[in-house]
């Protein structure tokens, strides 16, 4: 059951194994099996095989991974197995938030594909769309919603929704509602779930404040780290491409003549740059669309339905497409602009390289960005691969790592930096 008392239960820390386990052989049950393998997936991924069985038992989890682990199916589909087993209607049974309202979406549809056996009944809330229609599917009774804090709180001030009756509350995530500031949405929506459920939370990275969070809301849980925090995909090959930042977009459609670019993620720092870009390649006869926070819903949704098709094949993005967002048989990521956040650095290139695929990943960099680089490679602790040859190259030197500078120099900065 999901409302087991498991306080009294020691916590578990479980490291990445390598080991993949058949789904059989983690207590899934012969209905889910058969939908599973209806998917195509024969061997559980790290964190299926390290949580699944864990989240049958009732125990709350931190789960510490990057997208693209299988993560997302870790959680649906022992949800729906217990769901099925203790049937309950006319409440909310399970609530899902999640930082953006693709990742919902994304989520909605994970729910929708392992329940065709049920008869459970799901729905996903998120803003930038009439209300309507999701007021309509909220009253007509769902065991599982998965939401946005925004509108999710809109409709508990409207009285529309009640949570006192959660079971099981995941938070998918975390570090991406911090950076988004959401964490104080997050904790008001908390301190409405009953005391006793069990709770899933999963962080690609764990900030402090997160791990205030996590000991705050979590009982006794199991910690699953099935990738090392903040760290690459091996698979991914990575370069650098030091330029003028008035020459980035030659440079960009120089290497997207290039025929093995077929699915291009291209980051940009703001959503303006984004939607320049998008409309520059697009004049050069270059399929190109953007997507970031200040499109509406349906344009966002297109734009991304037309990128998983292949009718465009280059996405322009902002930070808000490096997360959560699983898209098939990207083979390029290309930071156009490096992020100011070296995190993002890692959740940017982790489009590519997925379900067991190579990956590549460019970026560039201007000589105002080469802080941001060295940023970078003190957390991945490489360096990038620089692409010494091309047509736009720039003359200055990336900067060397903290660890080759002479012991005065790094003490001087240390003291500058106080």
């Amino acid at each position: 059951m999901f409302l087991s008392d498991n306080r009294s239960l020691p916590p578990i820390q479980i490291r990445e194994t390598q080991t993949l386990m058949q789904f059989h052989n983690l207590n899934v049950n012969k209905s889910l099996l058969r939908i599973i393998k209806q998917a195509g997936y024969t061997e559980a991924t790290p964190i299926q095989s390290q949580t699944i069985p864990h989240i049958l038992d009732g125990r709350d989890i931190v789960g510490c991974a990057q997208t693209g682990t299988g993560k997302t199916a870790a959680f649906v589909l022992p949800i729906i197995q217990t769901l099925d087993a203790n049937p309950a209607k006319g409440f909310i049974r399970v609530l899902v938030l999640a930082p953006t309202r693709e990742l919902a979406a994304q989520i909605d549809e994970e729910f929708d594909r392992f329940s065709q056996r049920s008869r459970l009944k799901h729905a996903v809330i998120f803003g930038g769309v009439g209300q309507q229609p999701q007021v309509d599917a909220i009253r007509r009774g769902v065991d599982i919603l998965v939401a946005t804090p925004g509108r999710l709180l809109d409709l508990m001030n409207q009285k529309i929704i009640r949570l006192n009756r959660v079971e099981v509350f995941v938070l998918d995530e975390a570090d991406r509602m911090l950076d988004m500031g959401f964490i104080h949405d997050v904790k008001r929506i908390i301190r409405t779930l009953p005391q006793k459920r069990q709770t899933l939370l999963f962080s690609a990275t764990m900030p402090q404040e997160i791990q205030d969070l996590s000991r705050n809301i979590l009982s006794k849980p199991v910690k699953v780290e099935v990738d090392p925090q903040a760290t690459t995909v091996d698979k991914i090959a990575q370069s650098i491409f030091f330029v003028e930042g008035t020459e980035k977009r030659k440079l960009l459609k120089h290497i997207l003549e290039d025929s093995a670019s077929e699915r291009v993620l291209v980051f940009t720092r703001t959503k303006h740059r984004a939607n320049n870009l998008a409309k520059q390649l697009s004049r050069a006869r270059i399929p190109a669309e953007a997507i970031h926070g200040n499109k509406s819903q349906t344009a966002r949704t297109r734009a991304l339905a037309n990128f998983k098709s292949g009718r465009t094949s280059i996405l322009v993005a902002t930070d808000i497409a490096a997360r959560g967002l699983d898209i098939d048989d990207v083979t390029h990521v290309i930071n156009f602009d490096l992020p100011n956040i070296p995190e993002s650095y890692v959740h940017r290139i982790g489009r590519t390289a997925r379900a067991g695929a190579s990956g590549i990943a460019y970026s560039f960099c201007d000589i105002d960005e080469r802080a941001y680089l060295k940023d970078i490679e003190k957390l991945i602790r490489q360096r990038i691969t620089v692409i010494p040859d091309h047509p736009y190259k720039s003359e200055f030197k990336a900067p060397p790592p903290a660890s080759s500078l002479p012991s005065k120099t790094r003490k001087l900065r240390r003291r500058r930096r106080r």
